[in-house]
């Protein structure tokens, strides 16, 4: 049979690569609620070894900086972004300031880092910040977002939840951090670890102490957690969450159609979509992202993370139901194959 690759280590997206983010530099985002904890939780990170070699970017919502200062000591570089919310008024100067690090790291003016840590502020969206490393190509070319984690207080986590910045940030999280339990009761910390499986079935919840939590959380990419592709979800705020699986191999054009039609009509609803797809023609899953109207590059895998080669896509939505997304595709394919 002709080969209509290059190279063995060449697909229809590229060469493939052992990790979704290749050789970019991974990014972490570290989001939760005003007081939630989240400076004390990367200080304890920057103090540990898989630390070592982190660039962090810290927002604050006002003029004088407190947050940065505290973390300063233990990063080898710190940009501060003040004067508002990273997810919106300041988002140029969020890709200035990773631009800026990139040069200076080229250049010798800072010590050479593998990865970068967000810290946004607590009033702070993330869904932009996602969107960042999708518009700005160059960016996207150097950068890649491994996980997004969302720190949230036991004592007053419940209550914040009333925000709905926060619930925003739980919802979109991969991976959710309680903090201070040691200041709640148990029952109270149980409460709220069942109101967040509720708002977020898909996030691995784990409980840190006094800050202290397992390095490797924050650093190993979020699309090898298996809880990713899990359970569905409704929402306040009209946000629901579901997954849609796939048996049989999938033709990338009739994807690629049906998700251009969605974003094309609905585009601004698509809070966050990201799955792994079994395409035909391809011998590894392809990770495909979408956040509103942006798509980021498909990216092809060498290796399935498990045995399971079902096609699984995690959508969040904003008054979308699955029903809707799942006839789009049906008919897609439908006239497709006419």
């Amino acid at each position: 049979m002709l080969d209509l690759f290059p190279s063995r280590e060449a697909g229809p997206f590229g060469r493939r690569q052992k990790r979704e983010r290749g050789a970019k530099i991974p990014v972490s985002v570290v989001t939760g609620f005003l007081g939630a904890g989240k400076t004390t939780l990367l200080r304890r990170f920057l103090g540990s070894p898989q630390g070592a070699g982190t660039a962090v970017i810290v927002n604050e919502f006002g003029a004088v900086g407190i947050d940065d200062a505290l973390v300063r000591g233990s990063a080898d570089e710190t940009v501060l972004l003040g004067n508002g919310c990273v997810c919106c008024v300041t988002r140029s100067d969020l890709q200035l300031a990773l631009r800026r690090l990139v040069f200076d790291r080229e250049h010798g003016s800072v010590p050479p880092f593998a990865r970068v840590v967000i810290e946004t502020s607590g009033l702070a969206d993330p869904g932009p910040i996602l969107q960042t490393f999708s518009t700005d190509r160059a960016l996207g070319g150097e950068f890649h977002v491994d996980a997004v984690l969302a720190v949230i207080d036991a004592v007053n986590g419940e209550a914040n939840l009333a925000a709905a910045e926060a619930r925003k940030q739980i919802i979109l999280a991969d991976r959710i951090v309680i903090s201070k339990t040691d200041l709640a009761d148990a029952a109270v910390v149980e409460t709220l670890q069942a109101r967040l499986r509720q708002l977020n079935p898909r996030a691995a919840i784990d409980v840190a102490i006094a800050g202290a939590l397992d390095p490797e959380r924050i650093v190993v990419p979020a699309s090898t957690e298996r809880s990713g592709f899990v359970a569905e979800a409704e929402h306040s705020d009209g946000i629901a969450s579901f997954v849609i699986e796939v048996a049989e191999p999938m033709a990338w054009p009739t994807f690629a159609r049906a998700m251009e039609t969605l974003t094309a009509l609905r585009g601004a609803d698509l809070l966050r979509v990201k799955g792994l797809l079994n395409v035909a023609g391809c011998r590894g899953p392809v990770v495909v992202q979408y956040v509103q109207h942006l798509a980021h590059p498909p990216v092809e895998l060498e290796t399935w993370p498990d045995a399971n080669r079902n096609s699984r896509i995690v959508f969040i939505t904003r008054g979308i139901a699955e029903r809707q997304v799942r006839d789009l595709f049906a008919a897609v394919a439908a006239l497709a194959t006419a």
